[in-house]
């Protein structure tokens, strides 16, 4: 049942897959990081986030322990559990019990299952992120995982949307020199719109390049990517709307899968 600090969204799941979206509520962060922010790396008393984290896990039914990542705009994925908190901005697990996670506050998270619940996996998808492969490279390694006859399917959580993510001209340059193929080229460009205010400023719609990706990469279905960090401010972390009123001190919530 959810809670004042997490929610699960209603999409079809197998039966023993785990997904839990953290809100920005119900926790013991104060100031800018008010109040259940589960990072640890932004500033916020580091007691107060160990004791967030820890109602987060007792939410999580099943869940023995959580995955976290030392989160760096890379496209480095590996498998929970085999560090304390590496250098990566992906996990997967085959493992009941061990829950993959991201740290988002605009940025997408993407959350991955095998259709019979053989495998699971996290991705923390910015435009860095999404513009140089960390969904379209890990894919092969990831596809080794679990039950290789059952498809992948995903669900696009809270993160900042077209109408507030504005960008210069380089970002989209970037994207379109890295995009492997045709099909994306083309998806990117159907989801920049040149700013109305700003020249060279575009908007882009991370959700529908990212969703664009997985549907190349094969998966069945794509859910989410329909929540708005930046707009949510009652519910959701947002670096850009905190940065926009001054102060760049904000919390991250937390996206996260686990097999059951």
């Amino acid at each position: 049942m959810a809670t004042d600090f997490d929610y699960v969204p209603n999409i079809p799941l197998p039966e023993n897959i785990g997904l839990l979206i953290s809100r920005r509520s119900g926790g013991q962060s104060q100031g800018p990081y008010s109040s259940f922010n589960v990072a640890d790396h932004v500033g916020d008393d580091a007691t107060i986030v160990a004791a967030n984290r820890e109602l987060l896990l007792s939410a999580m039914p099943a869940a023995k322990s959580i995955q976290w990542l030392n989160q760096t705009h890379s496209c480095v994925m590996v498998q929970a559990g085999q560090e304390q908190c590496p250098n990566a901005d992906a996990s997967f697990s085959a493992d009941i019990g061990q829950a993959c996670a991201v740290l988002t506050a605009d940025c997408l998270p993407v959350l991955m299952w095998r259709v019979d619940g053989s495998a699971v996996a996290a991705v923390h998808a910015g435009w860095r992120g999404l513009a140089n492969g960390i969904l379209l490279d890990n894919f092969s390694e990831l596809n080794k995982q679990g039950n290789k006859s059952s498809p992948w399917q995903a669900y696009i959580g809270p993160a900042i949307s077209q109408q507030y993510f504005e960008v210069g001209i380089e970002v989209l340059e970037t994207f379109f020199e890295l995009a492997p193929s045709a099909d994306i080229l083309e998806a990117t460009a159907a989801a920049s719109l040149p700013s109305k205010c700003n020249p060279l400023k575009y908007h882009l719609d991370l959700a529908a390049i990212a969703k664009a990706q997985l549907i190349s990469l094969g998966l069945t279905n794509v859910h989410g990517g329909d929540e708005c960090s930046f707009a949510d401010e009652q519910n959701y972390f947002s670096f850009r709307r905190s940065s926009q009123a001054g102060d760049s001190r904000c919390g991250r919530m937390a996206s996260l899968i686990w097999r059951k």
